[in-house]
């Protein structure tokens, strides 16, 4: 399967902001899966001593959904290309500090799922850190 590749990662002052990019890393499609129709990529993240937390996904008609508990401050962005998916914090926070995952997987009932055990395929995670 395609493997997926988060980057973008790295510092950040509170108050600033932060992208993300979830790419495959080879030609292919981000979505791939048994139906490319009915595929989600998901971004996931996971502070030490945690549970991993969903922040939101993108189906690949382009339809999103985004967590609440980022609501406001997450924006999530595909390219024509469909092969990228954008992930840009604005208003940083110290607890957004985490281990950030991108993740595809099948839709449920149509929509992207808020619950990472349904996604298949998992990057290897990139590391955001904020600063006070």
């Amino acid at each position: 399967q395609v493997q997926l590749v988060e980057s973008g990662g790295g510092s950040g002052q509170a108050g600033g902001s932060l992208s993300l990019s979830c790419s495959a890393s080879q030609y292919g499609d981000l979505y791939s899966g048994s139906s490319n129709s009915r595929r989600c990529v998901g971004w996931f993240r996971q502070a030490p001593g945690k549970e991993r937390e969903y922040i939101g996904a993108v189906r690949r008609d382009g339809i999103r959904n985004i967590a609440d508990s980022v609501l406001g401050r997450a924006i999530l962005s595909q390219d024509e290309d469909k092969n990228t998916i954008r992930l840009q914090i604005n208003n940083l926070r110290p607890d957004d500090t985490a281990t950030y995952y991108c993740a595809s997987g099948p839709t449920v009932s149509g929509d992207c799922p808020r619950q990472g055990r349904t996604y298949t395929n998992w990057g290897q995670g990139i590391q955001v850190t904020v600063s006070s």
